[in-house]
């Protein structure tokens, strides 16, 4: 890991973290594009950086630090957030540079920090709290519950760049550093699933931090993973406030399973019948599409059809798994329905219906069961519900 380098983003600033091009799993979401675990060095009259890495990138990090300058002359340290993605080398740095200051938040990072790594060197801030580390100024932001209760983001005026930890941010591993240098597209999808599988559930929390950050001049947010923004800041923050707000398409999407294809063939015709109406729907068979992916395409539609026929007196586990994983990311303004085909019992359909309930989902059909195969005369029943909505 020797020939690892920093690279420059700015005036005596360097990006001195690592690139995971294997990870594709960040706790239960589906990470295709793998991720990066992004640091930062300040070289000023007191050498700062901003964030570790992941433990087992510990050596990359020390060693794109020691391309620019000595590890052991760092100063101060500042910790956005416990996560172990992002904090995961600190004992590490804090070994080689005994005496360098680790800010973090007051109490949350502060209990998080000393249960994870002990006793070391840690100075607490609170909102408005600011240090100088020579020709520069880092003003601390907590943004508790974005997604961590000690999450933070610190602000160099001078530079007028953000250091946003998880905001702005995208699980996505490339060569280059900015969102000008990738294809803007799959930056943004990238960011969008980020924010649906990661930060959906504090959508409140998002716009404060927003209306907090609002007054700030940024040439540059310097995100915790993935590609830092430097050209289309403006985009982002858009998208973050659509996001925030919960702002809906008017969209479908259909996701089933299925074992014998009733299911799936009533979910054809409820797809199918959306795209009359003049919906576009999405298609999603689970069995063939990650969770992750199907609920960042649920997060922006306005509709939602879930449906799955019933195996021993329950719903299918892998629709279990998707209304569990949905539930802990309370989706909001989504009208939803369930359906599916049953030999006998049927109960999974209902089971269903109050999971999307649970979900906080409107319920805006009721529930459509179907005995065995459907039937032409179901099957046009079903179209008829739909086109009536």
């Amino acid at each position: 890991m020797n020939n690892c380098k920093a690279i420059q983003i700015s005036d005596k600033i360097f990006w001195v973290g690592a690139v995971d091009w294997s990870m594709r799993n960040f706790h239960g979401y589906e990470t295709s594009r793998g991720t990066s675990y992004n640091a930062y060095l300040i070289v000023d009259d007191k050498i700062t950086l901003i964030d570790t890495a992941k433990v087992t990138f510990a050596e990359e990090l020390i060693n794109r630090i020691a391309s620019v300058v000595a590890p052991e002359k760092i100063d101060v340290v500042v910790s956005s957030h416990v996560e172990p993605d992002h904090s995961g080398a600190l004992r590490e740095v804090a070994k080689l540079a005994p005496n360098a200051e680790i800010i973090t938040t007051n109490p949350n990072g502060l209990k998080g920090l000393t249960a994870r790594y002990g006793q070391l060197n840690y100075r607490a801030v609170k909102s408005g709290d600011e240090i100088s580390i020579g020709s520069r100024t880092l003003q601390f932001v907590p943004t508790p519950m974005l997604h961590w209760p000690d999450s933070m983001v610190t602000y160099c005026p001078e530079e007028k760049i953000l250091f946003s930890n998880d905001a702005f941010g995208q699980h996505l591993a490339t060569s280059v550093r900015f969102d000008d240098e990738n294809d803007l597209a799959t930056v943004l999808a990238e960011a969008k699933k980020y924010y649906a599988n990661i930060l959906m559930p504090f959508g409140k929390q998002a716009q404060a931090a927003l209306k907090t950050l609002g007054g700030l001049e940024l040439r540059m947010i310097a995100t915790g993973h993935g590609v830092l923004w430097r050209k289309n800041i403006s985009k982002i923050l858009d998208c973050y406030r659509s996001w925030s707000a919960g702002d809906v398409d008017e969209r479908a999407v259909v996701v089933f399973d299925s074992m014998w294809h009733s299911t799936e063939i009533i979910a054809r015709t409820i797809a199918e019948a959306f795209a009359a109406k003049g919906i576009p729907a999405a298609f999603y068979d689970i069995k063939a599409t990650p969770l992750a992916d199907i609920v960042t395409d649920i997060f922006t539609s306005k509709y939602l059809a879930v449906g799955s026929p019933t195996i021993n007196n329950q719903m299918m586990p892998t629709i279990a798994a998707l209304l569990c994983y949905l539930k802990g990311l309370r989706p909001v303004n989504h009208k939803a329905f369930a359906f599916g085909s049953y030999g006998w019992g049927g109960q999974s359909i209902a089971q269903v219906e109050d999971e999307l309930k649970a979900a906080g989902c409107e319920i805006i059909l009721d529930k459509i069961r179907v005995a065995n195969v459907p039937t032409a005369k179901q099957l046009d029943d079903i179209t008829q519900k739909i086109l009536a909505l």
